[in-house]
């Protein structure tokens, strides 16, 4: 009975594809981020940061899909690094807001040619139908 899960899993299991490619690709971008000292999770919070321009931690967990203690701790470091800040939200009480600092601009502006190294690097071991039905998956949650 095991031996029968087991092979099912092993076959067609989804989870366990989509996060060794996961593993990989991140690694791919981690590796051409390492110069900057910062890596890919933290470099796609800053791009999800700025295009919110200022939110919420909830805010930008909600648009993450990313657990609390996950993002509490990135944005811990991403804070002590200099590259965000929270500021009082526009809404006032007592809510806080994220927002990019001038280091973190400048950062996002500066690891841009290491992003674009990565997706070459990506791009290249997916091949292009295989970037797109990601993009498009990803687009359509």
């Amino acid at each position: 009975m095991v031996d029968d899960i087991t092979n099912e899993i092993t076959r067609n299991c989804l989870l366990t594809r989509t996060r060794r490619i996961a593993r990989v690709i991140t690694s791919i971008y981690d590796e051409e981020y390492r110069p900057f000292g910062i890596n890919a999770p933290q470099v796609s919070l800053l791009v999800m940061i700025s295009r919110l321009g200022s939110a919420s931690r909830a805010e930008i967990g909600r648009q993450n899909h990313q657990d609390r203690s996950t993002l509490t701790r990135n944005l811990q470091l991403m804070i002590s690094n200099g590259w965000i800040e929270e500021v009082p939200h526009e809404e006032g009480g007592r809510k806080r807001a994220i927002v990019l600092t001038k280091a973190g601009k400048k950062l996002l502006n500066d690891v841009v040619p290491a992003w674009r190294a990565a997706q070459r690097r990506g791009k290249a071991l997916l091949g292009e139908s295989g970037a797109a039905a990601i993009k498009s998956i990803a687009d359509g949650l």
